[in-house]
């Protein structure tokens, strides 16, 4: 069975309205928050509702991805949408109500809450040790991915060598079923927010199990990790943690790059996705990369001659020719969002090859395979001739971009790799996301971030 199991989404909703900061009337079937702890299959049903909460459109079902790509493009695309939440992140010129950013804040923290309920609450599980390992291994995994998305968007980056006392996102570690505890926390600081992300991450390997249906693993949470600890720039843990999963996962790519991508069911390069069907999740990528007869707006992201020029080999590189026209409006779109009801992959194996390649090459390593090598691997799966080296960090960076594009990756690249995006350094307060105004107008204890008032 796909689908997650919707018979406990009633259940759920309990947890959605006490997440929730307007007032609403609870319908009839609602049960008290309270109630909604008091049992195994209760609990249980949080962590479903919680993973269903991280897929909505607001965050990883696509709103977060399609953001944080159009902050870092210059010109490789064109927006071309109505919306004008997207078009102030493509022309870098965020406003503090924007709509997107509030809704992924308020999401992302909706999520924590439901994952911090289960973590709080998880000696009601007692079916078995496995069991409630499982469980709080889950809450742990997407409570840290939340959090690594959060800090990263919201707080300005992480810089190898220096403390990184720089403001981050508030944490919240308790769960909360109702809104009269006070909701008035600081943001920790940037460091401390990742300390966290790890202390989950790594706790989830630990309970985690090696297969775990569509569900989080131990190797998902090791996914994590290794993306974690590249962005910190800690490449020695990186490069180890990618390697377990490449390893030891039994993930491998898949024989074709187009088969990365649509799938109604995991592929065997998925080590992480959240689950779409046409009865429950949302891929909301495809509504907005696609043409109209594929379920899109028609092309609201338009693919530029920029991005086509970065491929050395675009005649052979599958890549290079992985876009169509769209009837209805004559643009390039990307063909990796054509089935609206396709997976939302967050983690696949093409990214623990990047990681553990660029790590080697930094520190000069060749755990798994040499770096040279490895690239190559990669790039024959999607028929682009090899390099023939000397690698170098550009050209690392610029085969992120040629496997990765249109997948949420670009501005938190820039960002590790100190490159500008357009004119603007890599560092600018325009290429932070602003803390949403609903957040600063009802928590006096929050501060925003430079550039933008307050």
């Amino acid at each position: 069975m796909k689908s997650y199991q919707v018979s406990f989404l009633a259940l759920c909703s309990i947890i959605f309205m006490g997440c929730e900061n307007r007032l609403e009337i609870n319908p009839t079937d609602n049960l008290p928050g309270e109630l909604a702890i008091t049992s195994e299959a209760n609990i249980s049903a949080i962590l479903i509702g919680t993973y269903d909460e991280m897929g909505q459109a607001e965050t990883y079902g696509g709103e977060l991805p399609l953001m944080t790509d159009l902050l870092g493009t210059t010109d490789q695309v064109a927006w071309g949408g109505t919306f004008s939440e997207p078009r102030q992140a493509y022309t870098k010129n965020l406003l503090v109500d924007n709509f997107f950013v509030e809704t992924i804040w308020q999401n992302s923290y909706e999520s924590i809450n439901q994952a911090n309920l289960v973590i709080d609450n998880i000696d009601i599980v007692t079916s078995s040790d496995e069991e409630k390992d499982r469980i709080e291994g889950e809450a742990k995994f997407l409570r840290a991915l939340a959090y690594f998305d959060l800090v990263r968007n919201y707080g300005a980056p992480y810089i190898a060598g220096q403390p990184n006392t720089q403001p981050g996102v508030p944490l919240r570690l308790s769960g909360i079923l109702d809104y009269s505890v006070p909701l008035d926390v600081a943001r920790s600081t940037v460091d401390d927010v990742y300390a966290q992300i790890i202390a989950d991450a790594q706790s989830a390997y630990d309970l985690l199990p090696s297969v775990n249906s569509f569900y989080a693993d131990k190797y998902a949470a090791q996914a994590l990790l290794a993306r974690t600890y590249l962005q910190q720039g800690n490449y020695a843990a990186a490069r180890d943690a990618a390697n377990d999963v490449l390893a030891n996962s039994g993930h491998v790519l898949t024989t074709t790059f187009d088969g990365a991508f649509n799938n109604d069911t995991d592929s065997s390069e998925d080590i992480f996705t959240f689950q779409v069907t046409s009865q429950t999740g949302i891929n909301q990528l495809v509504n907005f990369y696609a043409s109209q007869e594929n379920g899109g707006r028609g092309g609201d992201v338009r693919i530029q001659e920029a991005y086509y020029n970065l491929f050395d080999d675009p005649l052979n590189d599958e890549r290079a020719n992985f876009f169509y026209i769209s009837p209805d409006n004559d643009q390039v779109l990307s063909s990796k969002y054509t089935n609206q009801f396709a997976n939302v992959t967050i983690f696949r194996i093409a990214e623990m090859h990047l990681i553990r390649l660029e790590c080697n090459f930094r520190e000069g390593t060749a755990v798994g395979l040499d770096p040279l090598t490895e690239i190559n691997a990669l790039r024959a799966r999607s028929n682009a001739a090899p390099l023939a080296g000397p690698l170098t960090l550009d050209l690392i960076f610029n085969e992120r971009q040629l496997e990765l594009a249109f997948e949420g990756f670009l501005i938190h690249d820039i960002k590790r790799f100190e490159n500008n995006v357009g004119s603007l350094p890599f560092d600018d307060d325009s290429l932070v996301f602003p803390i949403p105004q609903a957040e600063t107008d009802t928590n006096p204890s929050i501060v925003q971030n430079p550039g933008y008032g307050g």
